[in-house]
């Protein structure tokens, strides 16, 4: 069973910076981060895929960056000039390689302060 850890949640001012952290046992393609906001839906954050190629929520972009250390099974958010708007948990996601399934972590609190 692939497991997902989270790291690096907190508590930031607007306008700081924070870096998540995943690390996943098994093998997958794409890896990425979610978030929900209360009273709202899962969103889509940020997606890599195992090459490389990825993919942003409008709101994030340019503010966001997604990486990914395919040796170390980890992907990285790296998230600045944080805005309220922000605050959600946020989860990470990855797709197995040979399962096909959807796995994620247990997510993370990010909370922006105005």
């Amino acid at each position: 069973q692939a497991q997902l850890v989270e790291s690096g949640g907190g508590l930031v001012q607007a306008g700081g910076s924070l870096r998540l952290s995943c690390t996943a046992s098994g093998s997958f393609t794409t890896m990425g981060w979610y978030r929900q906001a209360p009273g709202k839906q899962r969103e889509l954050v940020a997606l890599i895929t195992n090459i490389g190629t990825t993919n942003y929520a409008d709101p994030v972009k340019g503010r966001f960056t997604i990486s990914r250390d395919n040796a170390k099974n980890t992907v990285y958010l790296q998230m600045n000039s944080l805005k309220p708007e922000d605050t959600a948990v946020y989860y990470c996601y990855a797709r197995g390689r040979y399962t096909a399934r959807d796995y994620w972590g247990q997510g993370t609190q990010i909370t922006v302060s105005s």
